[in-house]
């Protein structure tokens, strides 16, 4: 069976197990890294033994500022957008703009990292730190001192200190659920039932050469960060997809050419709603890249689960995968009328108290 078949159909199972069973949320892991060439990557879970999961291979001597316009949206000293390519960090905000440091795979370049910026690592893009292990956005970040007792809040770590990421999970929904036309409803689904969080302002209907989904298959995240649901419509290997934005990026000076091509949905609070640049779950907390093909996590719940998986409805009909679409292709998904995005999970469903 496909994995994204499997998949769909692992969630939409614990969904229809409610309310008797409530599944875990994403475990709590921590990721630290020794900041010195040849440094090693490691990967805590509660109650059992590190894991070397890569090595430094450089250091950043600067960082970037200002940094990419959504990561002033972030919270500073956490992660600020996570993605197969790229992890950066908010570091401070000033003046309005976000200053960030990068964590990268050696293989590629992300040009919002800025030269000098960042720490380079052995990891294989789509994998690892940028996979299996991906932290959320929103994670905590501080780094130690050398000699392993201070401990403060993120900036850019000295030769010998170690920056320290916390994934803490957070209440996520099972799953988006989104009308893909104008005035669209955007609902997310919890054990509590279906909260209205958003409306569509600008429908997707084509698909793009989106950097980074050559590291990602079809119907996965791509990135994520307080502007951007980045979703891979092709498999690893070639380029295409889409991104979600909420109002407010999609109206900065940065993103203007989204209102003329079809590549981006824009959405924007429901009524009575806050802003959703930086807020959960759409932009924050939850979605990212999962487990690559050929990783695997402590267990089969674990690897599967923590895999967000883009699911469609084409002209009203039964949920299916993702279209497979790759290059720039401006009327590739006209005709997807639905869309549902799946949250990570890592534990098998436990009985609830309902």
């Amino acid at each position: 069976m496909p994995a994204f078949v499997f998949r769909g159909a692992l969630a939409l199972f614990l969904f229809l197990l409610l309310p008797r069973f409530c599944p875990a949320l994403d475990e709590a892991f921590s990721v630290s890294i020794t900041c010195l060439p040849g440094g090693t990557i490691s990967v805590e879970r509660a109650g059992e033994p590190s894991v070397i999961i890569g090595t430094v291979l450089a250091i950043p001597d600067t960082t970037r500022w200002p940094s990419f316009t959504a990561s002033a949206w972030g919270e500073e000293g956490t992660v600020v957008a996570t993605a197969v390519n790229a992890i950066h960090i908010l570091l401070s905000v000033e003046k309005g703009k976000g200053r960030t440091l990068s964590i990268l795979p050696a293989e590629t370049v992300a040009p919002a990292a800025g030269p000098g910026a960042s720490i380079i690592t052995d990891m294989k893009a789509g994998r690892s730190l940028f996979g299996a292990w991906a932290p959320a956005v929103g994670s905590a970040v501080t780094v130690r001192s050398a000699d392993g007792r201070a401990e403060s809040g993120a900036h850019r770590p000295l030769l010998g200190e170690t920056l320290r990421i916390s994934m803490v999970p957070v209440e996520n929904p099972y799953f988006l659920e989104i009308e893909n036309r104008p005035g669209g409803r955007v609902t997310a689904w919890y054990e509590s039932g279906p909260r209205l969080i958003a409306r569509i302002i600008r429908p997707v209907a084509g698909v793009g050469r989106f950097e980074g989904t050559i590291f990602q298959e079809r119907g996965r995240i791509r990135a994520n960060h307080p502007g951007v649901i980045d979703i891979s419509t092709s498999p690893e290997g070639l380029v295409g997809g889409f991104q979600i934005m909420p109002l407010e990026h999609a109206s900065s000076s940065e993103m203007q050419g989204a209102w003329k091509m079809t590549q981006w949905m824009i959405v924007a609070p429901a009524p009575g709603g806050h802003t959703l640049k930086g807020t959960r779950p759409m932009f924050s907390g939850g979605l990212l890249p999962g487990p690559g093909r050929g990783e695997y996590l402590w267990d089969l719940w674990a690897t599967y689960g923590r895999r967000p998986l883009a699911l469609v409805r084409i002209s009203g009909g039964a949920w299916t995968g993702m279209p497979e679409v790759s290059g720039r292709q401006d009327h590739a998904l006209e005709e997807v009328t639905h869309l549902r995005l799946y949250f990570p999970f890592t534990g098998e469903p436990q009985e609830g108290g309902n």
